[in-house]
């Protein structure tokens, strides 16, 4: 066989690999979504693609839930040029289209785009990723007191229930205002967004109050697309991150352990506790 009828072989059977890869993503990716999710994280992680000539960073937004057996599952993948409010909502109205209901905490990073967009589809209370709250945070404490306005802002979260940890929260601000005002407005500002988690279960606490459980998940798709480098088109990068988030998706299925137990999550399915008005827009 020639060189060139090889390399048209190859082509073919790289080709037909791509389409198989692509109907297995689209068919997860388009999934009906059965069932309450109570809990739903969304993230972004920045890619290169190259688009009319240009190289251009684009957002691969990802979804991952709990539905009510404690299961965790990847509900959802886009990719857009922008994190506007248009943007978010479209994603998070094609997830409600697929099923998405009975979501009662979502937890991301500050957008303002997603809190709008939380607000408007889902009527669901939000929580801003308090590790990424806490950087922005110890951005007005200065290199000396970073330790110690840490900790001191900790004490806030080590309270038992919601209403000790507002009271907490404000007298911390209190404290740091004479000498550090920038950050005790920062604290006022951001009171109800960062404590929002405290009045799910204890239990859950330490999962909902960042978007750290999809860290090691990004960490993975930035290790693989680091690989690519810059990809030729959005094909390519929903090709590559849904197959990843497929792969992951059914090594959480074949886990023994549920995410979160039975016994903690039943209650969010009539607890009125947690039942929070929407964030305002």
């Amino acid at each position: 066989m020639s060189s060139g009828r090889r390399s048209l072989a190859r082509g073919s059977q790289v080709s037909r690999l791509c389409e198989e890869i692509d109907g297995k993503v689209k068919v997860f990716l388009d999934r009906p979504l059965e069932g309450d999710w109570p809990y739903l994280w969304i993230d972004a992680t920045y890619l290169k693609v190259r688009q009319a000539g240009r190289i251009v960073s684009v957002a691969a937004i990802i979804a991952v839930g709990v539905n009510a057996d404690g299961r965790r599952e990847v509900l959802g993948l886009d990719i857009g040029g922008s994190e506007a409010e248009t943007f978010w909502t479209a994603f998070l109205r094609q997830l409600t289209r697929r099923g998405l209901r009975g979501v009662k905490l979502v937890i991301s990073d500050g957008h303002e785009g997603i809190k709008a967009a939380v607000a408007k589809v889902l009527n669901a209370s939000w929580q801003r990723c308090r590790v990424h709250f806490m950087r922005n945070a110890l951005a007005h404490a200065g290199k000396s007191g970073r330790r110690v306005v840490s900790a001191f802002i900790a004490t806030a979260f080590a309270q038992d229930d919601a209403d000790a940890a507002r009271l907490q929260w404000r007298r911390v601000a209190d404290q740091l205002r004479p000498q550090l005002p920038k950050l005790a407005a920062f604290l006022d500002a951001a009171e109800t967004e960062v404590l929002t988690f405290m009045s799910f279960p204890k239990d859950h606490r330490p999962k909902i109050h960042s978007v750290n459980p999809l860290e090691r998940l990004n960490g993975e798709i930035k290790r693989r697309t680091e690989v690519v480098g810059i990809f030729p088109n959005e094909e390519a990068i929903t090709r590559l991150v849904g197959a990843l988030l497929l792969e992951q998706n059914d090594e959480w299925a074949v886990q023994r352990a549920r995410y979160m137990t039975l016994e903690t999550i039943a209650p969010l399915n009539d607890d009125p506790i947690v039942m929070l008005p929407a964030v305002a827009t």
